[in-house]
Parts: structure tokens; C-alpha cells; sequence
């Protein structure tokens, strides 16, 4: 049994702005990416709403520092064989630090866990695929608006920086944004469509670095 870790916020979690609520299971896309790859693979999804890359926000009751708590999650699924790293979009709000190159830093800590951490039982570490989130679009719900202040602009740099950071790793890299974008309702989640898309696009990638 192959098994694939996807590491990521909201957005791998299936909020749903339209609820407000969460796509249902199907629709999310750690869940269509199981079923495109079928049996003999089990897809993991480690979707925590608010989750950055490497950088504190303490307005929530659960740690959303994804650095922190990957080490534990790489312990209580191993052996993993692929970790799928989807972050950044809540490194763009304001008062996290709204600085993609310094998303793109943390992106890169995340890597150096993967890669350091020790899997045992004679396990090699997993491939990695590092993912870029479509980028924050604009919209006129207040509350997001306010909360991504400054994002869209910002977001559209992820992309190019993870790509450049993957070739520099070598790691694996998708653009998101190029199959799917954000609903105008909050101008940052997906809607059901949008999410499926990812899903679908990631598995012949994952299915490669899986050797199937």
C-alpha cells in the first residue's frame, strides 16, 4: 500500500463559502485524488482551516503553524511515500505577514522537516510535490476583503517562487491556479468544481512520483 500525505489549510480541507460549511467529502479534492488513483493507495488529507506555512496565529483555538506540528503528523502516518504541501494563502493576510518570499521560505522549512525528519524503520524519506494555492481574488465580502487585504496582488507571486524553490530542492511543483480559481464570494476558498479540478490534475503527477 502506497500512501500520500496532503498537507494543507482550508483549501485541503473543503471549506465551502457558500455554506458557510464544507464541500462534501467527495468533492474535496484529497478525496477525488483517491479515487483517481484508485486501490493500492491510501490518500491522506491534513486540511486544518487558517493553517500557514511556518508562522504563528494565535486568533484560533488549534496551532495553525504548519512547521510546527508537521513533524507529528509525518510520525502518525508513516511510512508516507508522497507529501503533497499545499500553503500560503493565510501567509498572505496582513497580520501573519502578507510577504510571499517569506511564504516561499517557509514553504522551503517545510521541505528541510520532510527531509530531515527520521521516518524510521529504515524508511527513506517521501517525494514531495509542492503545490501552489490559486491566488487570492478580489471580493466584496467585507470580512475577507479585510482579512486578505493587499493578498491578491501578493498570491500571484507564490507560484513562480515555488517553482523556483522546487527546482532549487528538487521537489516536484504545480501551479493551482493554473486549472482552478478562488469563488468571488470570499475571494479565497474553492467551490466544488474548483476544488475537484485539483484533484484531478494532481494525479497523474502523484502517480508518477508514486511509480504506478
Amino acid at each position: 500500500m502506497k500512501t500520500v500525505l496532503c498537507y494543507g489549510d482550508s483549501l485541503t480541507w473543503g471549506y465551502d463559502a457558500a455554506g458557510p460549511g464544507r464541500h462534501a467529502h467527495e468533492d474535496r479534492w484529497p478525496s477525488v485524488l483517491q479515487a483517481e488513483l484508485g486501490e493500492g493507495v491510501e490518500v491522506i488529507a491534513e486540511g486544518l482551516n487558517g493553517r500557514t506555512t511556518a508562522f504563528d496565529d494565535n486568533l484560533a483555538a488549534a496551532d495553525r503553524n504548519g512547521a510546527r506540528l508537521l513533524p507529528t503528523i509525518l510520525g502518525t502516518h508513516a511510512p508516507i511515500d508522497v507529501v503533497v504541501i499545499m500553503l500560503g494563502a493565510n501567509d498572505m493576510k496582513p497580520w501573519i505577514h502578507g510577504n510571499p518570499l517569506a511564504a516561499r521560505q517557509g514553504m522551503a522549512r517545510l521541505v528541510s522537516i520532510v527531509r530531515s525528519y527520521d521516518h524510521g524503520m529504515g524508511h527513506a524519506a517521501p517525494e514531495i510535490l509542492l503545490v501552489s494555492p490559486p491566488a487570492v481574488s478580489r471580493t466584496e465580502n467585507a470580512e475577507y476583503k479585510d482579512m486578505f487585504a493587499g493578498g491578491d496582488a501578493a498570491s500571484k507571486q507564490l507560484a513562480p517562487l515555488y517553482a523556483a524553490l522546487a527546482d532549487e530542492v528538487g521537489c516536484g511543483f504545480f501551479d493551482a491556479g493554473s486549472i482552478a480559481e478562488t469563488t468571488p464570494l470570499d475571494g479565497v476558498h474553492l467551490d466544488a468544481q474548483n476544488t475537484r479540478a485539483i484533484g484531478t490534475a494532481l494525479a497523474p503527477i502523484v502517480r508518477i512520483m508514486l511509480e504506478l
